[in-house]
């Protein structure tokens, strides 16, 4: 039997910003997306990128744990609704995550309950990432 082995996915992102305009982002496999910032101005800001890398993550492992389970068959749709509450005081940051999942398939709740908490307190990277305290390493060029 040929021993398999997954190619790992190039990461990361670099944004360039002028003087003016608004930041213009490309990730390590080529992705582009210009970033807005005007209350009504369509598109994505920071935190709706901070929220997206969430909702993405979320519904990804949902998916995993479900086949982990041996239940995929029976979902249908899942979907994760991310938002945030941002800190009163202190240093601008996200203080809350607020999480609407929906899983739709032929399962009961406690069987959706078990998918949430396996996609948000075990497989997400994101969620995992956001509960621990990641070192930054940042160096500073001219």
């Amino acid at each position: 039997m040929a021993d398999l082995k997954a190619r790992p996915r190039p990461t990361g992102a670099t944004a360039v910003l002028g003087r003016t305009g608004f930041p213009h982002v490309t990730s390590a496999t080529k992705g582009e997306i210009d970033i807005v910032t005007a209350p009504s101005q369509p598109g994505f800001n920071p935190l709706d990128l901070l929220y997206s890398s969430l909702s993405a993550c979320l519904v990804l492992s949902a998916r995993i744990a479900a086949s982990q389970m041996g239940i995929l068959d029976k979902i249908t749709e899942i979907t994760a609704d991310v938002t945030g509450e941002k800190a009163t005081e202190g240093l601008s940051r996200v203080a809350k995550f607020n999480i609407a999942f929906s899983i739709k398939g032929d399962i009961d709740e406690e069987t959706r309950q078990k998918i949430a908490h396996a996609a948000e307190d075990e497989i997400c990277t994101v969620s995992n990432t956001i509960r621990g305290n990641p070192e930054f390493s940042t160096t500073i060029s001219g």
